[in-house]
């Protein structure tokens, strides 16, 4: 999963700093930056853009006036050299706010707390929709709602079905179950592993973490599956 980002601030400098730092987030995917808050608005307003980092002191209008002007707004994470703002950053559900100049420890702490909020939004989203799976677990027939499910896992005649709330015991193959799975969604990148793409926190060529967990990737795969998850 990556968050579509953009960069709205008058300084160069600092937009290229902080392009920089969206280039290297694995959940993040730069999709534009911006000197002045007319072009953003309208880039905003014919692209999909779930996360800005917004400068708020810039000639004319300023970072505040550009969410005023907006419909619908996406995640905001403000960007200021004066801290003053920040009680009335907040007012505009702001997801965090960076004094200048950004660490990037501070950073990455911002960008965790957007994909956060993105993910329950989702959930919630798809939830209400009734987006659900039966499985048979124990004994039991179990909706499982498909946006909670982490992996699944090959475990000798049954699988693992890894949720945020309980692991579930199901008498399947991984063939079986893989194809009641969204296909835009669920990937299985091991013959004993399904994921969920919208859980994937990071990866590399031998693994992808979810959760905390890692995950190995298919040596016979591994090129396909990294495609994927690098443009997901």
């Amino acid at each position: 999963m990556k968050l579509n980002t953009i960069v709205v601030d008058d300084s160069s400098i600092q937009r290229i700093t902080i392009a920089k730092l969206i280039s290297e987030h694995p959940n993040l995917k730069l999709s534009g930056d911006f000197s002045n808050a007319l072009e953003a608005k309208s880039h905003i307003s014919n692209n999909q853009v779930d996360l800005i980092f917004l400068d708020i002191e810039m000639p004319h209008i300023t970072g505040f006036d550009l969410l005023d002007g907006l419909k619908i707004k996406p995640q905001i994470i403000f960007i200021t050299s004066k801290a003053d703002y920040a009680v009335k950053a907040f007012d505009y559900s702001a997801v965090d706010f960076l004094q200048k100049p950004i660490k990037k420890e501070r950073f990455i702490l911002s960008v965790k707390k957007a994909v956060e909020m993105y993910q329950l939004k989702h959930e919630n989203h798809i939830d209400e929709q009734g987006a659900h799976i039966i499985i048979k677990s124990n004994l039991k027939k179990i909706k499982v709602f498909i946006s909670r499910i982490k992996w699944v896992e090959a475990f000798g005649d049954y699988i693992k079905v890894v949720t945020y709330d309980e692991t579930h015991l199901v008498l399947s193959t991984m063939k079986a179950f893989e194809s009641e799975l969204p296909k835009d969604q669920f990937l299985r990148i091991h013959k004993s592993y399904i994921i969920n793409l919208d859980k994937v926190e990071r990866f590399n060529s031998k693994f992808v973490e979810i959760d905390g967990e890692k995950i190995p990737l298919s040596r016979n795969k591994k090129e396909e599956i990294i495609t994927i998850l690098e443009n997901y």
